[in-house]
């Protein structure tokens, strides 16, 4: 884990209020970005929901996550200058992802075309 061990420590709940308001600036709302979240992880909504709630780190809630989609790695493009592909530690991937497909949703893109089948 390496160099990545700050983000992975992070607490969810103090994480993911930065991923909603970014949706939300774009008029986007909580329900999306959990939407997306749902997607990505296995977890049923109210199960986020819960998480937010408690003291689990963002790493954990990835690596406790009930199904990782498997299409996650359609989900094409860059973050902070990196191409998803290119990251090599899986974990640091999954957030990744997290985080373009709420970049996607503030850009204001349907929840149709922002996850890939």
């Amino acid at each position: 884990m390496g160099n990545y061990d700050k983000v992975y420590g992070m607490k969810l709940k103090k994480v993911y209020p930065f991923l909603v308001a970014k949706a939300e600036k774009k008029g986007r709302t909580l329900e999306d970005v959990l939407s997306v979240t749902s997607w990505l992880t296995g977890y049923a909504v109210a199960d986020i929901v819960k998480a937010l709630d408690s003291d689990i780190t963002y790493g954990d809630f990835f690596l406790q996550a009930p199904q990782m989609n498997s299409s996650r790695h359609l989900i094409k493009g860059s973050i902070c200058g990196v191409k998803l592909a290119e990251i090599d530690e899986p974990l640091m991937q999954d957030i990744r992802y997290l985080d373009k497909l709420v970049d996607e949703l503030a850009k204001g893109k349907p929840l149709e075309k922002i996850l890939p089948n």
